[in-house]
């Protein structure tokens, strides 16, 4: 019997599959040094992104999926 892979308990951690089989994601650069960023910058990367179709294969492998 072959072992089971793990998955990436990080990955799994930060990232959320949506209904259709996407990969929702928080984005980055919102945690520090945030006087330079714009407010309307800043407003954007609080929103919510899927995942680019190039990173989603691996992403669902990382996750466990």
């Amino acid at each position: 019997m072959a072992n089971k892979m793990k998955s990436h308990r990080g990955a799994k951690k930060r990232m959320k599959l949506t209904g259709s089989g996407k990969v929702k994601r928080n984005k980055a650069f919102k945690s520090h040094i945030l006087t330079k960023k714009t407010a309307k910058r800043k407003r954007g990367l609080r929103k919510s992104t899927t995942l680019t179709s190039a990173d989603l294969k691996r992403m669902l492998r990382a996750m466990g999926k």
